[in-house]
């Protein structure tokens, strides 16, 4: 199709009609342009997603879909920027993580065994979390009737967003304190758990006492969850030979 030249949109689809060369100079702007605007849909879903997320994720449930980055391009975001962190972790700044991070004498060869095996499957565990931490709001906060899939893009959005906003804080401990990185993992889950709250919190405003009610049982069925995922990884790494039971045995210090 053909564009007048005094056009500045298509006139079939609305886009912008952009009329100089492709160079390097161009590209730049463009990218910083979209990316930084004001009104850019990432800019502004990671906003809003901290300053009123029942608007981003409810209006996407109920059909508004335009105004905010989908949930799948936000998580697809969430998990590059995660792949990144193991990147430089691994092959940049080499970080040997230390697990045990409350001196209960955990034995180093446990650390060296499984260690290449977290790392690798780190985004798998992450994407574990949705339907786990889904079924435990879908169960004890869902006043608003969603059915179970509809759920999950609350803790799709919910979880992908806490990924995004944590990548700057993790980067800049495994450059300055890499040997404090675990410590920081054991502050950032409950951060994350209670971000999660927040959010289903201001989706289905309950009144005081029965959110700390509906928040108990949340907590209660997402540990269990996380639980599961714990003992499901052991008994893989234990049936495939991976790890034995005198890996596991505490060192005594």
């Amino acid at each position: 199709m053909v564009i007048p030249t005094d056009f500045n949109f298509c006139p079939n689809c609305g886009a912008k009609v952009i009329r100089y060369r492709l160079t390097f100079k161009n590209l730049w702007h463009e990218v910083i342009e979209d990316f930084f605007d004001l009104d850019n849909t990432f800019f502004r879903t990671f906003i809003h997603l901290f300053t009123k997320p029942a608007e981003v994720i409810d209006g996407y449930i109920s059909g508004i879909r335009r105004k905010y980055l989908n949930p799948i391009s936000y998580f697809g975001i969430a998990l590059t920027l995660s792949g990144l962190t193991i990147y430089l972790m691994q092959k940049v700044f080499d970080v040997n993580l230390d697990l045990d991070v409350f001196n209960q004498g955990v034995n180093p060869e446990l650390y060296r065994k499984i260690m290449p095996i977290i790392m690798d499957f780190s985004a798998l565990v992450f994407v574990l979390f949705i339907p786990i931490f889904g079924i435990a709001g879908w169960l004890t906060f869902n006043r608003k009737g969603y059915v179970f899939s509809e759920y999950l893009i609350v803790y799709i959005y919910t979880l992908a967003h806490w990924s995004i906003f944590s990548f700057p804080i993790s980067l800049i401990m495994i450059i300055f304190a890499p040997n404090n990185y675990m410590e920081l993992s054991t502050v950032m889950l409950p951060a994350m758990i209670a971000y999660s709250i927040y959010v289903m919190q201001r989706i289905h405003k309950f009144k005081a006492g029965k959110f700390v009610l509906r928040m108990c049982l949340f907590l209660i069925l997402a540990s269990l969850g996380y639980l599961g995922i714990v003992i499901a990884f052991y008994v893989i790494l234990f049936a495939t030979g991976t790890i034995t039971i005198e890996d596991i045995q505490p060192v005594k210090k």
